[in-house]
């Protein structure tokens, strides 16, 4: 048998079943070593301390970082949540909030023509809302939603806030339309609550911009007539009640024939804000007939 020779340039290379073998046995060694002496106790605490010790401290930031980051999202969440509640409440308490502020002012207007019946309750009258109104800033001439289905009928007196507000000028089955005492084609017959003098109203819607309408054909030969003085219905009236309140003298001038006055009165009645009213059912001829 020839001696293997081994080349030049050649590795050396060791079996696997022996090199299984070499690592196996230092194994064992190391752990006899280590499970019966305390001679690596130093050395390796020593490299726990400066390698372990850092990188579990890391890990504890990391997670302790990573905690906070969800508590603090929980917390966000909550406080979403919460946001969305109390805007939902908002809401709720702002609807509610419309609402009674609606009942409130349908109350004061309620008690304003309960108050109204009474002080003119020798009439009979009938409540009616309005439902359309011409363009403008002004109610001159609007719709409400009773007609000769309930009783109503052309030439009826209408009020509302304390006054005199015009007359039906037509009338369907459940529907009429109320022509104002500011329309330019109005003139009412009145008289002044003090002397009884008798003078024209008229309207004016070009004049109600400054909150007031013309008067004119005013005999006050005494001089006993002066601004802020009542303005009512006359009885001559054809087709006004007597005695409904019109205003109040804003302004009194001496016309150029010096024997008449005209001027200007401001309604008793608010007529850019108007919703409810009444209509006196009793017509003054009915009335003068009845006589």
């Amino acid at each position: 048998m020839s001696p293997v020779v081994k080349r030049k340039g050649e590795c050396f290379t060791l079996p696997g079943k022996y090199l299984l073998f070499i690592l196996t046995f230092v194994c064992i060694v190391m752990m006899l070593v280590t499970f019966g002496t305390d001679v690596f106790n130093g050395p390796l605490n020593t490299v726990v301390g400066y390698c372990v010790v850092p990188f579990e401290k890391g890990i504890g930031r990391i997670g302790s970082w990573i905690s906070n980051r969800s508590d603090e999202l929980m917390s966000i969440r909550s406080l979403l949540d919460e946001n969305e509640s109390l805007k939902e409440e908002v809401a709720q308490l702002t609807e509610e909030n419309t609402i009674l502020q609606q009942d409130k002012y349908e109350l004061n207007k309620l008690r304003e023509l309960l108050s109204l019946d009474e002080q003119y309750g020798e009439y009979e009258k009938i409540g009616a809302r309005i439902i359309s109104r011409d363009s403008g800033n002004w109610y001159s001439v609007f719709i409400i939603d009773k007609g000769t289905d309930d009783g109503i009928d052309v030439d009826m007196n209408v009020i509302a806030g304390g006054g005199l507000v015009g007359r039906i000028t037509a009338a369907g089955p459940n529907w009429a339309r109320v022509t104002s005492i500011i329309s330019d084609n109005s003139n009412v017959s009145a008289m002044t609550i003090t002397t009884e003098d008798n003078l024209i109203v008229s309207g004016d819607l070009q004049l109600m911009s400054e909150g007031v309408i013309s008067f004119s054909q005013l005999v006050d030969s005494s001089n006993q007539v002066s601004e802020g003085d009542k303005i009512v219905t006359s009885n001559i009236s054809d087709k006004y009640l007597p005695n409904i309140l019109i205003g109040y003298i804003h302004t009194i001038n001496r016309d150029n024939n010096n024997i008449t006055k005209s001027g200007y009165i401001t309604p008793a009645v608010d007529f850019e804000h108007l919703s409810e009213v009444l209509v006196i059912t009793d017509l003054k001829q009915q009335i003068e007939e009845e006589e």
